[in-house]
């Protein structure tokens, strides 16, 4: 069986830096991350109406995201490939367990809650588990991938993917299966295979619009026209778009947004936080942040591609290509041209799980980069 083919950077490459790069810390992609936290804790500011406690108690999310960060990075890559398989199971038997005894809040099920200690998402952790877990198959097998080791990794993604869907959290599904394909994708799959798969999508799609929830079906007939219920289930679309358009190239200033501070954009500072982006600090402000995001994923990318073994390469290049999705699904959401799923704007929304699930998984690929790799 061939074995995972591991290269060796310079000694003085992997060790000319700043003292960050001691602690195993990227430089210019932890300042990177700064500047988007920055911006958004600015904006959050504004969408939270200047209220210190919900600003405080996103700084203290923040905090211990960035410590997770810090954490992951401290860990050489044989550790996330010796755990891999563990965390995987233990992820999948929590989702399990959510399914039968967890926390019901507005119509989902996605907590599990232990009484006095702790309430968490399960789901949450299965955005890493997922994508690590498939790199660690692929790892020490030829690649690209035989159709045989495709479908098991299929099979690896499918079955967190599908009860986390169960729920039902379809846009956490989502994230965690696009996770996972984009392990099966950097691992070499013939674009051949690629079309087949796009076409039997294609093929299966009017027989999964039944297996769909009544209200996701409502959402995505109403992304192909808002105004049938403009006061129901096209309101969050047309008042996000609204906003947007309001703020025209130079924005409305920071704490002047009329949609969000006089309450009619909804979910002003989670999902739809990018709308008060658009409508307080307009195109530019926009554009700004973008490029930020932009520059995160081109230096992630980077990153990478440098590491030293194919589980690296793979696991890192597929928390980036998560962290994309994330960033591509919400602004494609709040701008009206996907179905509104709940992924928050990631570093800006208000809510810390999400942020340090992002965040370790930052350091992560600043781990498989400086580290060597067994």
């Amino acid at each position: 069986m061939a074995r995972d083919f591991i290269r060796s950077l310079p000694e003085h490459e992997r060790d000319r830096g700043s003292w960050l790069q001691s602690v195993h810390i990227d430089p210019l992609m932890l300042a990177l991350i700064l500047l988007v936290l920055l911006y958004g804790l600015g904006v959050l500011y504004s969408a939270v109406d200047g209220s210190e406690t919900l600003f405080r108690a996103q700084l203290l999310r923040l905090g211990l995201a960035f410590v997770a960060l810090v954490v992951a990075a401290q860990l050489p890559p044989h550790f996330y490939a010796r755990w891999a398989p563990i965390v995987y199971v233990a992820g999948v038997v929590l989702l399990i367990l959510v399914l039968l005894f967890g926390v019901k809040v507005k119509g989902s099920q996605r907590w599990l809650d232990i009484p006095g200690i702790i309430r968490f998402q399960p789901s949450e952790l299965m955005k890493i588990a997922v994508p690590m877990a498939v790199a660690w198959y692929f790892h020490d097998r030829p690649l690209p991938p035989s159709f045989k080791d495709v479908c098991v990794a299929l099979a690896i993604v499918a079955i967190p993917a599908g009860c986390i869907i169960a729920q039902p959290d379809l846009g956490t599904g989502i994230l965690v299966a696009g996770a996972g394909l984009a392990v099966v994708l950097l691992a070499g799959l013939p674009w051949r295979w690629v079309a087949y798969a796009s076409v039997a999508a294609a093929a299966a799609a009017p027989g999964l619009w039944y297996t769909l929830q009544e209200y996701q079906r409502q959402r995505i007939l109403t992304l192909f026209d808002p105004e049938s219920d403009p006061l129901g289930a096209g309101w969050n679309i047309i008042q996000s778009t609204t906003a947007i358009g309001s703020g025209g190239v130079w924005g409305k200033g920071l704490l002047q947004g009329t949609q969000s501070h006089l309450d009619f954009l909804p979910e002003a500072r989670t999902d739809f936080i990018i709308a008060v982006v658009g409508e307080e600090l307009g195109l530019l402000g926009f554009l700004v942040l973008v490029i930020l995001y932009l520059l995160l994923i081109l230096r992630g990318l980077i990153l990478a591609a440098s590491s030293e073994s194919s589980f690296g390469r793979l696991l890192s290049g597929a928390l980036i290509l998560t962290f994309f999705v994330y960033v591509f699904v919400n602004i494609a959401m709040v701008s009206g041209l996907l179905p509104v799923v709940g992924v928050p704007l990631p570093l800006v929304s208000y809510g810390g799980t999400s942020a340090i699930t992002l965040m370790a998984g930052f350091g992560i690929v600043m781990a498989i980069r400086t580290h060597k790799a067994w």
